[in-house]
């Protein structure tokens, strides 16, 4: 009831482009993006969307600013919920891998907003440490381990035949972001500017140091780039 109360009130607001209540992303990210995002009609690619809402980096854009674009979900009663949020947007219920990645499915393990794919955190000790962690700060009793289907980012891309330049990727995976980025070509697909959530910040800088300049850094672990001209 408490949720649907807040969904209502946000939707009216909302109507009359009122944002109050529609910056959900954590440590402010959307407010600090805003110098550089603050225009009408972008079009976004969010990994690790969540329910669409909660800690969204692209919410307010869409909501607000008349962006769309695409979202991706591994979790599927999440799945389920971001479908329902966002209506302009194109959901995926996925997990993204690299290109080299041979199987059909992902196996990921339950921890809501800290959900993490198997291995992602290199050793069994972080993942258990990790997804404990989750549980605790969000109150879930208990965690579950599901299989999810694979697919790269290009992959998806490719099944657009009108699809628009990308102004902006929010990546936050929980450790796997290396092979997300490994599932695109990005002398095919050029986001202008993408936002890594980098708990292995080494190994994302590396990958994109070639093609892109890190501009600043807006938490603690959130890393944002723009493309290099």
């Amino acid at each position: 009831m408490k949720y649907q109360f807040s969904s209502l009130k946000r939707s009216i607001f909302e109507t009359f482009q009122n944002p109050k209540y529609s910056r959900p992303a954590l440590n402010n990210l959307d407010h600090k993006l805003e110098k550089y995002l603050n225009f009408k009609n972008g079009f976004f690619i969010e990994a690790g969307a969540n329910d669409g809402y909660t800690q969204s980096n692209t919410y307010y854009l869409e909501k607000i600013l008349g962006w769309r674009g695409i979202l991706i979900e591994g979790i599927p009663s999440l799945y389920n919920k971001c479908k329902t949020i966002r209506k302009k947007s194109s959901v995926y219920n996925c997990a993204l891998v690299s290109q080299n990645f041979s199987d059909s499915y992902v196996e990921m393990h339950y921890a809501n907003l800290m959900s993490v794919v198997e291995g992602s955190l290199k050793n069994s000790k972080s993942q258990i440490n990790h997804i404990e962690k989750g549980l605790k700060l969000q109150d879930i009793k208990q965690t579950y381990a599901i299989k999810v289907p694979a697919k790269t980012l290009e992959s998806i891309l490719d099944e657009f035949s009108d699809l628009p330049k990308i102004d902006f990727f929010s990546l936050d995976v929980e450790g796997y972001e290396v092979n997300v980025l490994k599932g695109l070509n990005l002398n095919k697909y050029k986001p202008r500017y993408i936002l890594v959530e980098g708990i292995f910040f080494d190994e994302v800088n590396s990958f994109l140091e070639s093609s892109y300049q890190l501009v600043e850094q807006l938490s603690f672990h959130d890393y944002f780039y723009q493309i290099k001209e």
